[in-house]
């Protein structure tokens, strides 16, 4: 089977669209040959999770480890969401999970069942992880938690980022209804690790864990002293470096998020190097290593690209940007979709804004044109210039020809499409 023919095959699944639920998971898995107990690390969460699991996996790896890394969307191709040791998977590799999972979903298809894109790359990721040889598996939720199809695993440990108002429409339009979502990925007596949450959201955790005796950890704010502050990697890209602790750590992820997000990793770490014997600051010394493309993230000189496309990642993104580029305006290429809160995403990015480059995206969903961002940035009172381009190639390649530095904003599929016309080979290992 050609490359070509199995992302082919792969993308048709796109039909089928988001089926919450986990009976067709669970005899995929079976019908595969999938292992349900490899020692999952489960991250749920409505940003976050990436960052977060890049850092858990980077410990690991330090301490000797063999990793598996299940994450998505993916950037530019489909072999990113599967990696093993960092690294995105071979295309051999990922044919044989694909041809093992298409031989147990057509049993399905027999059956009246409709195996979709993420239940397929779901299974997948297991079986290739389990031919790895895998020590432990950093495994990422795609949406929700209770419904999603990753929770057919038991895990080893389940890890919340963060909760916020994102995919409403399947989760619940408050906070409680999402937390409640995402605390269905907690099992009963095995440990869960929280980020920073609100008040509302962690109760609803903290009540779930207690109803199955389920160890319950969340991050010490007070670990963190000082301010950042920002140098640039030899290597390319930016480091933030801190106070924790009686040292100072070092972050290739820029932003007080990524800050938070390493204290939600810290105890994860410890609990791990507890229970299977290994050094806690040796991992911890690994995590500055951390690289999550598309977050903050300095693609090439004068380049800064984000995926963040709902209100709780443009407010780190601006943040983010403020702390490492103090005083910088940034030419923004900028594309939304339309299920998602685009006018308060420009409103919270419009003081990085010197102008704008607004484009329309593809992918098969609705998403904003370029007028309709120019309306919604004035009406967020941004008094940038604004410019329309057809596709994101042209509002990039005019961008970068502005005398600014450039940002693109707004949408992960935004950001995998500049990052394959800028710096593809940023996306494949970690």
């Amino acid at each position: 089977m050609t490359p070509a023919a199995l992302r082919e095959a792969l993308d048709r699944l796109n039909f089928f669209g988001i089926k919450l639920g986990l009976v067709q998971t669970r005899k995929l898995f079976e019908l595969a040959g999938a292992s349900f107990d490899q020692r999952y690390i489960h991250i749920a969460g409505t940003n976050g999770k990436g960052s977060t699991g890049a850092m858990l996996e980077a410990g690991l790896r330090r301490c000797g480890f063999r990793t598996g890394f299940y994450s998505s969307p993916h950037l530019i191709d489909v072999r990113e969401r599967f990696r093993v040791n960092g690294q995105s998977v071979s295309e051999d590799a990922m044919e044989e999970a694909f041809l093992r999972t298409d031989f147990a979903a057509e049993k399905l298809r027999k059956a009246g069942m409709s195996p979709t894109y993420f239940e397929y790359t779901t299974v997948m990721a297991a079986l290739i992880f389990q031919q790895a040889g895998a020590d432990f598996v950093i495994w990422e939720t795609g949406m929700g938690g209770r419904l999603d199809a990753t929770s057919v695993v038991e895990p080893e440990a389940a890890v919340i980022t963060n909760i916020a108002l994102d995919h409403q429409q399947y989760l619940g339009d408050t906070l409680a209804a999402i937390a409640g979502e995402k605390a269905g990925i907690i099992v009963p007596y095995r440990p869960v690790f929280t980020g920073f949450l609100g008040p509302e959201a962690k109760q609803v955790i903290r009540n779930r864990a207690i109803g199955l005796h389920a160890p319950f950890f969340d991050p010490d704010p007070l670990s963190l002293t000082g301010e950042p502050r920002y140098r640039q990697d030899p290597d390319g890209g930016i480091v933030q470096e801190f106070r924790y602790g009686t040292g100072t750590m070092h972050l290739r992820l820029a932003g007080a998020m990524q800050r938070r997000n390493f204290l939600t990793a810290v105890p994860v770490l410890r609990y791990l190097a507890d229970k299977y014997h290994f050094s806690p600051d040796e991992a911890l010394g690994r995590v500055s290593s951390a690289r999550w493309p598309a977050r903050c993230q300095e693609a090439a000189p004068d380049l800064v690209v984000d995926g963040g496309h709902n209100p709780d990642g443009a407010a780190a993104l601006a943040q983010a940007m403020l702390e490492a580029y103090p005083g910088r305006k940034f030419a923004v290429v900028f594309a939304g979709f339309r299920d998602k809160h685009v006018a308060e995403n420009l409103r919270l990015i419009s003081p990085l804004a010197a102008a704008w480059f607004f484009t329309p995206m593809g992918g098969g969903r609705p998403s904003h044109t370029g007028p309709e961002l120019v309306q919604m940035a004035e009406e967020a009172g941004s008094r940038a210039p604004a410019r329309v381009f057809a596709n994101s190639r042209e509002a990039l390649a005019a961008a970068r020809a502005s005398s600014f530095p450039v940002l693109s904003a707004g949408s992960l599929l935004l950001a995998g499409e500049v990052l394959q016309q800028a710096a593809p080979e940023s996306v494949w290992n970690l």
